[in-house]
């Protein structure tokens, strides 16, 4: 395996010879003077990491030529790191590439065994970042329907829709809210042979029970007050396809006798109408209540919920998918990182912990929600439990087993990780937030081999 790929763009011909000899062994050194030659060898050699000194010629006492080679190389790779190499008099200036996406800025004269931890950790996380593409890119390919899960229960649940998506008998899809009932349904829509004919969907929850029956079967001109035009229903206009009743235990029993005339039948009758309309439609229904037990408290037909749990499918919690919640917070971090532009390479060690420790009682829905909003609010570089609003979960429970040297280097690999990330980066202001020197923080990020 070749040598990792550094790039150093510096217009100082000694500096650049040196820092080459310097860093040669541990890397492929490319090297650039200018604007022209560094974007050439970005595109030709495409380095992982690049050190950029921000006063470039043609205009080397300034540098605006500087800020511009830092936004072409994060226009042609959004994921290589760039180190600002700059003066200890131009901390705005360095302040100011990181804002605008730089890695980390380092302060001349150079020291290169700190200059090494820099690259060294810049390298990991740009090779943890790639691995993290990779997986889910793999994971990406292997999405079911828009569904994303690998426990055992969640490939349960696909092998049925596979099996049920070639039938045509009504299906009951029971589980949690926020489970995805909508996507399975859509999903045996999809799969089966109706595919090319409509897929209407109708929460039967969110509706006034006086709107509902009109909504579901039509209406005929002057049926009702505001009744001003005939109106197909919800039946009529899933002709051939899907009509998916999400929230079937909310129906009330008088619509859930004309349900079950439908089911009987396959004819619907328009409100305030006479004439008897055939309609060919296969009902997926979905509740989040435990209908049996309707049944006996006498909220919900018998006959009706025999006849639509044909075949039950019954979705898991989150809680109980073995291994998915981190799997599916990367891929709703990934999807809000693009789709807001945010630059978030991931998610902080008590993150994960506060992610895998929440019981989710709002399950997809709610993780996906409390991603986004954490995507959106942000200020670091990796999401922390604040930003999940999941800080409380994360509690000293851990520490009780512990001994005292191993509670401490815990707690100590913690705070530093904190600073890090609530500081993007930033060695100087991470040292002061935790009340050390920078050679000190260095020391730390040694011991624990932290790397960002």
């Amino acid at each position: 395996m070749g040598k990792k790929k550094l790039l150093i763009i510096e217009d100082d011909e000694d500096l650049r010879i040196q820092m080459k000899w310097a860093l040669a062994q541990d890397y492929e050194v490319l090297l650039a003077d200018d604007k022209k030659s560094a974007i050439a060898v970005l595109r030709r050699e495409h380095p992982a990491v690049i050190t950029l000194d921000l006063g470039l010629p043609p205009l080397p006492v300034g540098v605006e030529e500087g800020f511009a080679v830092l936004e072409d190389i994060l226009t042609e790779d959004g994921q290589a790191k760039v180190i600002i190499i700059t003066g200890r008099g131009e901390r705005e200036n360095a302040i100011r590439a990181v804002e605008k996406g730089a890695y980390d800025f380092f302060y001349k004269p150079i020291q290169l065994d700190e200059l090494n931890v820099i690259l060294r950790r810049a390298f990991h996380l740009y090779e943890l970042e790639q691995e993290q593409r990779a997986l889910q890119q793999q994971f990406a390919g292997e999405t079911f329907q828009g569904m994303l899960g690998t426990s055992r229960k969640m490939q349960e649940v696909f092998s049925a829709i596979r099996k049920v998506s070639t039938t045509d008998v009504p299906i009951l899809v029971m589980g949690e809210s926020g489970t995805g009932k909508e996507l399975v349904a859509r999903a045996i829509h999809q799969l089966g042979f109706r595919q090319a004919r409509p897929f209407i969907e109708i929460n039967c929850g969110a509706i006034p029970e006086n709107l509902l029956e009109s909504e579901l079967f039509g209406h005929e001109k002057g049926a009702f007050t505001g009744a001003h035009i005939q109106r197909k229903g919800r039946f009529e206009m899933a002709e051939g396809g899907t009509i998916f009743l999400d929230e079937i235990g909310e129906l009330s029993l008088p619509l859930q006798v004309k349900l079950l005339r439908f089911l009987q039948e396959k004819i619907v009758e328009r409100v305030g109408g006479r004439e008897r309309i055939e309609v060919n439609a296969r009902i997926i229904a979905a509740t989040n209540r435990d209908l049996k037990e309707a049944v006996k408290g006498g909220n919900f037909r018998d006959d009706l919920y025999f006849r639509l749990g044909v075949i039950l499918l019954t979705l898991p919690p989150l809680r109980e998918r073995e291994g998915d919640v981190i799997l599916l917070a990367k891929a709703f971090m990934q999807r809000y990182s693009s789709e807001n532009r945010k630059k978030i390479s991931g998610f902080t060690n008590q993150a994960i912990m506060a992610i895998e420790q929440h019981n989710w009682p709002g399950n997809v829905r709610e993780l996906e929600n409390r991603i986004k909003r954490a995507v959106i609010m942000t200020d670091g570089s990796k999401i922390i439990p604040a930003d999940l609003e999941l800080d409380e979960i994360v509690t000293n429970a851990k520490y009780e087993t512990m001994k005292l040297k191993d509670a401490r280097e815990n707690l100590e690999k913690e705070l530093l990780e904190k600073a890090l990330t609530h500081n993007n980066g930033n060695m100087t202001k991470a040292a002061s937030e935790l009340g050390i020197s920078r050679p000190t923080l260095y020391d730390l990020m040694e011991k624990f081999q932290h790397n960002r």
